[in-house]
């Protein structure tokens, strides 16, 4: 089975080698070039990976674009700053081919000069304890690599085209009765600046998006 890997990018030129380098046989990238000005795309498409340009900036239009780009039947989501490691996508996709989970997080393992800045790790940990009793999954992280089925994604029907995305698919796949797991993956030295926790404005809009996209949820529940 061949599984299509959504890999958002803004200006990831410097990342990109590693990242692709390293995908496992079987992952075939698809590299969503939002907007970026380093020839990311150029050096993505050279390196084989699909390459699809999406106009609308967001990172959830990046995601969704490499959504509905894709063609296998289950879809795996990473960032592409090489923070997170594709050789262990496997680990992430294995439940989901075997049938065995609908949604699957990796839950970050922070090693040797990752940054994750406190304010971030906190509040992804309480954002993460709203959502165990919101929905009844153990989840200890909204992980950014993550599997489930492509078409099943696709009828959840996500709406949020910012940082609000990864949220919302937890959010949804949840209230759907998904069964929704997570596996211990390495959390890296990543490449450059982070576009969410390394500036404020990057983390007060991540925040914003997330507290949006979690009352429109309050409002259909």
């Amino acid at each position: 089975m061949e599984i299509d890997v959504v890999l958002p990018c803004l200006n990831e030129a410097a990342a990109l080698p590693w990242v692709l380098g390293r995908m496992p046989d079987g992952f075939r990238p698809i590299v969503v070039d939002n907007g970026s000005t380093d020839g990311s795309a150029k050096i993505a498409a050279e390196l084989g990976a699909t390459v699809v340009c999406e106009l609308q900036r967001g990172f959830g239009a990046a995601c969704h674009a490499g959504l509905l780009a894709a063609a296998s039947d289950i879809v795996c989501f990473m960032d592409a700053d090489a923070s997170l490691d594709p050789a262990q996508l496997p680990r992430v996709s294995r439940p989901v081919v075997a049938g065995a989970a609908d949604l699957v997080l990796g839950r970050r393992v922070l090693r040797p000069g990752a940054s994750w800045p406190v304010h971030a790790r906190l509040g992804n940990a309480v954002l993460a304890r709203r959502l165990r009793r919101r929905i009844g999954a153990s989840l200890h992280d909204l992980g950014p690599m993550r599997a489930c089925g492509r078409v099943e994604l696709i009828r959840l029907g996500l709406i949020d085209r910012r940082f609000g995305y990864p949220l919302e698919m937890v959010l949804r796949a949840g209230a759907a009765g998904w069964r929704i797991h997570e596996t211990r993956v390495d959390y890296l030295p990543r490449e450059g600046r982070s576009k969410v926790t390394g500036t404020l404005r990057g983390t007060l809009r991540a925040i914003g998006d997330m507290r949006r996209v979690l009352a429109d949820q309050d409002g259909v529940a």
